[in-house]
């Protein structure tokens, strides 16, 4: 257990849950695969395929990157395998992000007052 009350065994499986995550969109190819998914829906290896200039084996371990982690997931439909965006893991990097976007938020705040106080205006 740790300090928290966590199991090890959990929180170093999270921890390469999440690893795998930021892995797989690391890659501007894979997040490339992922906006596809999104703005067209589920889709043949090959009509992915054509929208990048690789050899399909190689597209191929860009999905089981994907597949790997979560984010599409693949169904067999006949001799084809469709792909399909699985958006549930995002909200792991949603939440990831959540403290920075309010540091910024507030850093930015503060930015902006200091900015609008006129230069005779006193310091804070």
């Amino acid at each position: 257990m740790t300090a928290i009350g966590v199991p090890e065994d959990r929180l170093r499986e999270d921890r390469i849950r999440e690893d795998r995550l930021f892995a797989a969109l690391a890659n501007a190819t894979r997040r490339e695969v992922l906006r596809l998914l999104r703005v067209e829906g589920p889709q043949p290896v090959q009509r992915l395929a054509d929208h990048f200039d690789m050899r399909r084996p190689s597209l191929s371990e860009h999905l089981k990157v994907l597949r790997e982690a979560g984010l599409v997931s693949e169904r067999r439909m006949g001799r084809e395998r469709h792909y399909r965006l699985e958006a549930g893991p995002l909200s792991e990097v949603q939440d990831w992000l959540s403290p920075y976007e309010r540091f910024w938020g507030e850093a930015l705040g503060e930015l902006r007052d200091l900015l609008d106080r006129g230069p005779d205006d006193p310091v804070a």
